[in-house]
């Protein structure tokens, strides 16, 4: 039998085999093996699932040029890639898929030509791909990415009003008491007696209690909207402690745990930019916060520097008129390359987002900015070290919402051998929480909430 025949005998049984076993292997003929030597090297295959959409990531030693198109009924994107050869490491992208992922529900691999693989993805419902490579940056090679977007991705918004629903109706009730009898809900505490306050405004910072001895009890209209952003996040590892510690796990730890601090205030309600170890663009993270009209951002992060004996907390802001100093600016430059690092269409970058980015901010956020940070650093070195006894400020796009006032946190230098112990500890995590949660009451028992914006 010739090399044609056997091949085209393997490509048959393949064919009919490849629903359940994933992978289709063909014979190659002698010049092809030769061919093969050539092709370029992967390095590893990654899948990041979340609500948001689905990222697929393949690492190479050189770039990979690609061809794709979906089909329909059942829903399918095919991915042709040229230069490859099939091999383990593509082999595991098949079992990398979990049960729980929102859009992908298994993927086929073969090699459909000599030197181009055929990547098939059976999909769970119509997605609309973005499909672009990156050049090496920081640890990476070049990176082929497939991000797929539901077609009617999930309104943040209504998510959030749904989980809080109950709460709402109870902030609404206490209202409505409130406004049967006025004078109860303004009345000056008697002499000696502490003012009823609703706990979402009661703070721990000792610069307050002398205040509270005589401050009126200020009703909240509706629940406050703390937007949380666990810093890096999928291809994005942020920074790594000398332990192996990831910047991306400590943050997103931290982060859950002040959520639920603030499920259980009355008056407020948490969201998440990211729940789970996946990537969210800097811009995207700021359009979160302004979907779901949240009233504070808060962003989350580990510091680390070139030299391991750098120590303490740090709160930033932004800076309209350059950094308050050249560690705030090294600072800045570092999270903002985020983008670079885990990675994003540069194509789909609209003029809207570009705007946001660079020019959107304003004073008065900027000045709200300084207000909740100071509270925040002031009930964060109540216990911990401080790099900075002040709020320095600093271009992080990450921060340029321009109606939201917004601080980046950075919790720890993961660069410090001790403090990346300290970081890696349910309790030094469970008091930076409180911390923060001390700072943000602070700051809204003096500015209370706005009205709704439009």
């Amino acid at each position: 039998m010739s090399i044609n025949s056997k091949r085209r005998l393997v490509i048959e049984h393949g064919l009919k085999s490849i629903g359940s076993l994933g992978v289709l292997v063909l014979l190659l003929t002698e010049s092809e093996l030769v061919g093969a030597n050539t092709a370029a090297k992967l390095i590893g295959v990654r899948i990041w699932p979340s609500e948001d959409y689905t990222r697929i990531t393949l690492e190479s030693d050189q770039a990979l040029p690609i061809s794709h198109q979906l089909l329909s009924a059942p829903d399918r994107l095919v991915v042709d890639i040229e230069g490859l050869q099939l091999n383990p490491t593509l082999k595991d992208l098949v079992a990398k898929v979990k049960p729980n992922d929102p859009y992908v529900a298994q993927i086929r691999v073969g090699q459909f030509q000599p030197t181009v693989v055929r990547l098939v993805f059976d999909l769970k419902e119509a997605i609309k791909p973005q499909l672009f490579t990156l050049d090496p940056v920081a640890e990476y090679q070049y990176r082929l990415v497939f991000d797929l977007y539901p077609i009617n991705p999930p309104d943040p918004l209504m998510q959030l009003v749904k989980e809080s629903a109950r709460k709402e109706k109870l902030l609404l009730e206490a209202q409505n008491k409130n406004e049967d009898d006025p004078i109860a809900a303004f009345a000056k505490p008697e002499k000696g007696v502490k003012p009823s306050m609703p706990p979402a405004l009661l703070g721990k910072s000792k610069d307050f209690q002398g205040e509270r001895s005589t401050q009126q009890r200020i009703p909240f209209k509706r629940l406050v909207t703390i937007a949380l952003d666990p810093g890096h996040g999928g291809e994005d590892p942020g920074a790594i402690g000398t332990r192996g510690s990831y910047e991306k796990n400590i943050v997103l730890s931290i982060a859950k745990r002040l959520k639920n601090k603030i499920d259980q205030e009355e008056s407020m309600r948490p969201f998440l930019t990211r729940e789970g170890d996946y990537f969210v663009p800097l811009h995207r993270r700021v359009s979160k916060a302004r979907q779901v009209e949240a009233d504070l951002f808060i962003s989350i992060h580990a510091d680390a520097f070139i030299q391991p004996h750098a120590r303490g907390a740090s709160v930033f802001a932004l800076s309209q008129q350059g950094a308050s100093s050249s560690a705030a600016r090294w600072m800045a430059n570092k999270e903002n390359s985020s983008d670079l690092i885990g990675g994003i269409n540069i194509k789909v970058k609209d003029k809207q987002v570009a705007h946001l980015l660079l020019d959107m901010s304003t004073t008065a956020q900027i000045n709200d900015s300084l207000k909740v940070g100071s509270a925040v650093l002031r009930n964060i070195g109540d216990f911990a070290a401080l790099h900075k006894n002040k709020v320095e400020q600093a271009g992080f796009a990450v921060l340029k919402a321009p109606d939201i006032p917004s601080i980046l946190i950075e919790t720890a230098f993961i660069s410090n051998p001790q403090e990346e112990i300290r970081l890696n500890d349910a309790g030094y995590q469970e008091r930076i929480a409180e911390a923060i949660l001390a700072g943000i009451k602070d700051y809204f028992s003096k500015n209370p909430p706005v009205a709704r914006r439009g």
